[in-house]
């Protein structure tokens, strides 16, 4: 059903209303229609919008309450188009007003002591204190996750901008949206050469999308592009998959990075996956590093790179980005309370970009 069918009944059901606490409500959407012919969806988002408004204000009055009551009663499968209109309002808002900012976290190279790339981190700049992961995810509801994703990474590449040249820059992207025929326009338009970008997917490839996947991606690789799998969790299906992508970058996440400097397993765990990697050519990242220990322990297996809030913690200010070109200090990071960086890093999972 399209969002206009959707909007004409959430309509007809609130014009219908004939509590008469609610007419002026129904006016103003009445009227919007007028200003709006053919267009309902337009109506009834500047309607929501309104509505949202009113919302927010503390202190509503009995009369207004009431106002509401139609829209609270309506039947389940109404209210459920009328929340994914309300999201379209909200994400359509967030991309018009550019709501949107950009933080770096750098990636430490593990064998040269120095920042080798950076990953770009969204920042959203809304009055609810909603997260990144919250944000995609509606819009991806609402079926505007591209849309999202996209402006994402266009903030991001103009950001980089002040980064030095020598620095990679790697962008969150769902492999739904690496389907879409605008990403490679997006490369085309963006002043971040394609050849410093590594794309790294936030999600798994559903199988009957791969084929789909390998041939948007490739023409893209065969161009300068790298990209880069977060797996945490390795298993056989996983690992097969990995020696077919071959991508440039495997990303371990903190769930198999922590403890690997008290726990036997997990060591011989994080070496056979830096033995995989060199056999696949890809460079093996470890993220949410925490201990100066963890550290010490990634760097003797061999692992490639390293990011976490011990490294360096995300931030949005071009001065803390200039400081990252400081070689690493092994012997300073030591000295650091391993309770410091816990609480640092919090008690969430990896943050989406």
């Amino acid at each position: 059903m399209t969002v206009r069918v959707q909007a004409w009944g959430i309509i007809a059901a609130v014009l219908a209303d004939s509590d008469p606490a609610g007419a002026a409500t129904r006016q103003r959407l009445s009227d919007s229609l007028g200003e709006n012919p053919g267009v309902p969806e337009r109506a009834l988002l500047e309607y929501l919008l309104e509505r949202r408004q009113q919302d927010t204000v503390k202190g509503a009055t009995p009369d207004a309450a009431r106002a509401h009551q139609p829209l609270n009663a309506m039947p389940p499968l109404l209210a459920e188009r009328l929340d994914s209109l309300r999201s379209l309002s909200r994400i359509s808002a967030l991309l018009e007003q550019q709501m949107l900012m950009t933080a770096f976290q750098p990636i430490y190279g593990l064998a040269s002591r120095s920042v080798v790339g950076v990953e770009a981190l969204s920042r959203f700049v809304s009055d609810d204190g909603a997260g990144a992961e919250l944000w995609f995810a509606e819009a991806a509801a609402v079926g505007m996750g591209a849309n999202l994703e996209f402006s994402a990474l266009g903030s991001a590449a103009a950001a980089a901008a002040t980064l030095p040249a020598h620095l990679y820059v790697a962008l969150n992207i769902s492999p739904k949206s690496c389907l879409d025929p605008r990403l490679p326009e997006l490369f085309d338009h963006i002043d971040l050469p394609i050849s410093r970008i590594v794309l790294e997917l936030t999600d798994g490839i559903p199988d009957e999308e791969y084929s789909h996947f390998i041939a948007a991606i490739t023409p893209l690789r065969e161009r300068g592009l790298r990209i880069a799998i977060d797996d945490s969790h390795p298993h056989a299906g996983a690992l097969s998959r990995m020696l077919h992508l071959r991508p440039d970058f495997i990303k371990l996440g903190r769930n198999m990075i922590s403890g690997v400097d008290q726990d036997a397993s997990q060591r011989v765990l994080a070496a056979c996956m830096v033995d995989f990697a060199e056999q696949i050519g890809s460079v093996l990242v470890a993220e949410g590093v925490e201990t100066a220990e963890e550290l010490r322990v990634l760097t003797e297996l061999g692992f490639s790179a390293g990011q976490g809030y011990l490294l360096g913690r995300p931030s949005v200010r071009p001065k803390d980005w200039a400081a990252w070109n400081t070689p690493l200090d092994p012997d300073g990071l030591r000295r650091i309370p391993p309770e410091s960086s816990h609480a640092a890093q919090g008690p969430g999972g990896p943050e989406r970009g």
